[in-house]
C-alpha cells in the first residue's frame, strides 16, 4: 500500500477474537479499509522477570489463531514489538493513517498509554475511537442515585442485573470484505519477543453447559476441578463478557454473580486508582504488618506446615492457576496469619497467576486483607485446617498439589489460634 492510500487501524489488546468485538465491528461498518495491528508492547514486557511466561506464550498463540482466520479473508494481522506511541508513529510513516479503532481498557497505566495515542493522533489529524467492549457496565454507568460509584457489591450486583439489556449487548455483525487485503506476514517469534516456550497449548474457549449448570453446587470443592477456568480467556478477550453473561442467566445464577464481581472490581479501579498501592479503606495503612521475608519464602514455596495452603501454594506454582476456594484461604493465611502486607501476596500472584487481572486480584487481596471494599470487617480470619476438613476432607486436593504432606511432615509456621489473636489484637490496635 502506497504512502497515499487511506488505511484506519483496528488496535487488538484485551479482545482477541474477531466475532463479537465491538470495536472490530465499529471500524468495520465505517467503510474504510480495516488493517488489524497487534502490538507485544515493551513497556509491559519488559516488567515481566521470567521469560518462561504462559500468558505471553497464551497471547502469542492467540496472535497465532488470529493470523490463521484472518488470512481466509485475505488479510493479516500485523504484529510489532515496541511502544505503542513508536508503533503508531512508524505506521503513521507508511500509511496514511486516517483513524484508530480499539476497545477501551480500564487499568490506570492503559489509561496514561491510551491518553498519550489519542493526543499523538489528534496532533497528526488521525481520528481515535475506543470502545466499551470487555465489560457490561463500564466507567459510571452504574452509580448510586446521588452519581456516587458503588464501593459495596450487593447494591451494585443489585443495580447490575436491574439495568441489564441483553437485546442492547447483543453480537455485532462483521463485514468482513472490510479487512485489508494482503499476504500473510511471518509472526515474530517468542524468543525474537525476549521469552521462551512453554508448556501451555492455547485452545478456542468453551463454555460448558453442564459445567456451569452445576456450578454453584461444586465450584469450593478443589479436588472436582469444577470451575468454568475462563479467567485467561476473559482477561485477554479470547472470549468476550457478553456471550458469557447470555450463558450465565441461562445457566447458572452463581456464575454469573462471578461475572458480575468482575466488572464490580474493574469500576472500583477506575474511580479509585489509588487502590492499586493503597488500601481502599485508608485507616488500614497503619497496620503494623510483621513482614518476615523468611516466613514470606516459605509461603511461596507452600511450605506452611498446613496442607491445603501448601497445596495451593505449589499448584500455582507449578500450573499458573489457583482454585479460587483455595486463594481466600491462602491470601487470608499470608494477610492474617503471618502479618504480611497484602501487597507482597498480591505481587506474587502477579507474577503467577494465568489469569492475572488487576483489578480482580487487587480487589481480592484487599477482600482477603479486610482493607478493601467490603461490608466484613478485618476479624473475618480463616482455619485453614478447617476449610480443609469442609472442602477436601478426603485430601484429594492436598494428596494431588503437596503429596508428601504426611511424610515430610512440616511442623506447622505459626498456631492458628495464636495467630487469629495476634492478627485481631494488630487490627484493633491499628484501628483505634
Amino acid at each position: 500500500m502506497e504512502k497515499n492510500e487511506s488505511v484506519q487501524v483496528f488496535w487488538f489488546r484485551r479482545d482477541l477474537r474477531l466475532t463479537d468485538n465491538i470495536g472490530l465491528a465499529k471500524a468495520l461498518e465505517n467503510g474504510g479499509t480495516v488493517l488489524p495491528i497487534f502490538i507485544f508492547d515493551t513497556h509491559i514486557l519488559g516488567k515481566l522477570s521470567d521469560p518462561y511466561d504462559r500468558r505471553v506464550d497464551y497471547i502469542h498463540q492467540a496472535v497465532a489463531a488470529l493470523k490463521k482466520q484472518l488470512h481466509t479473508y485475505h488479510s493479516d494481522i500485523k504484529v510489532f514489538v515496541g511502544t505503542a506511541l513508536s508503533v503508531f508513529s512508524a505506521l503513521h510513516e507508511q500509511y496514511n493513517l486516517r483513524a484508530v479503532y480499539c476497545n477501551t481498557d480500564y487499568e490506570p497505566a492503559a489509561i496514561e498509554r491510551d491518553a498519550a495515542v489519542k493526543a499523538y493522533c489528534e496532533a497528526n489529524n488521525i481520528r481515535f475511537h475506543s470502545y466499551k467492549d470487555q465489560v457490561i457496565f463500564e466507567k459510571s454507568d452504574i452509580v448510586k442515585s446521588d452519581g456516587s460509584p458503588y464501593t459495596v457489591y450487593t447494591p451494585y450486583s443489585r443495580k447490575w442485573k436491574e439495568k441489564l439489556d441483553l437485546n442492547a449487548n447483543g453480537e455485532p455483525s462483521l463485514y468482513w470484505e472490510g479487512f485489508y487485503k494482503t499476504t500473510t506476514s511471518e509472526l515474530p517469534t517468542l524468543a525474537e519477543i525476549g521469552f521462551q516456550k512453554t508448556d501451555l497449548v492455547y485452545k478456542e474457549p468453551q463454555l460448558q453447559e453442564a459445567l456451569i449448570a452445576s456450578y454453584d453446587q461444586y465450584r469450593d470443592f478443589p479436588a472436582l476441578g469444577h470451575t468454568s477456568r475462563l479467567g485467561i480467556a476473559l482477561r485477554f478477550g479470547t472470549i468476550s463478557i457478553r456471550r458469557c453473561v447470555a450463558f450465565a442467566i441461562k445457566h447458572n445464577a452463581t456464575w454469573l454473580n462471578e461475572l458480575i464481581w468482575r466488572e464490580f472490581f474493574m469500576q472500583v479501579l477506575y474511580h479509585f486508582p489509588q487502590v492499586q498501592q493503597q488500601c481502599f479503606k485508608p485507616a488500614y495503612e497503619r497496620i503494623s504488618w510483621r513482614n518476615k521475608e523468611e516466613e514470606f519464602k516459605r509461603w511461596c514455596a507452600g511450605e506452611t506446615g498446613y496442607p491445603l495452603v501448601d497445596a495451593g501454594m505449589r499448584e500455582l506454582n507449578t500450573t499458573g492457576f489457583m482454585h479460587n476456594r483455595v486463594r481466600m484461604v491462602v491470601a487470608s493465611f499470608l494477610t492474617k496469619h503471618l502479618l504480611i502486607d497484602w501487597r507482597w501476596g498480591e505481587a506474587y500472584f502477579a507474577e503467577k497467576l494465568l489469569d492475572y487481572d488487576l483489578a480482580a486480584n487487587n480487589g481480592n487481596w484487599q477482600w482477603a486483607a479486610g482493607c478493601g471494599c467490603d461490608a466484613a470487617p478485618y476479624f473475618r480470619v480463616f482455619n485453614p485446617s478447617e476449610q480443609q476438613r469442609k472442602f477436601d476432607k478426603e485430601l484429594r486436593y492436598v494428596k494431588q498439589w503437596n503429596p508428601d504432606f504426611e511424610t515430610t511432615a512440616l511442623t506447622p509456621i505459626v498456631e492458628h489460634s495464636f495467630a487469629r489473636e495476634r492478627a485481631l489484637r494488630t487490627y484493633k490496635q491499628a484501628l483505634k
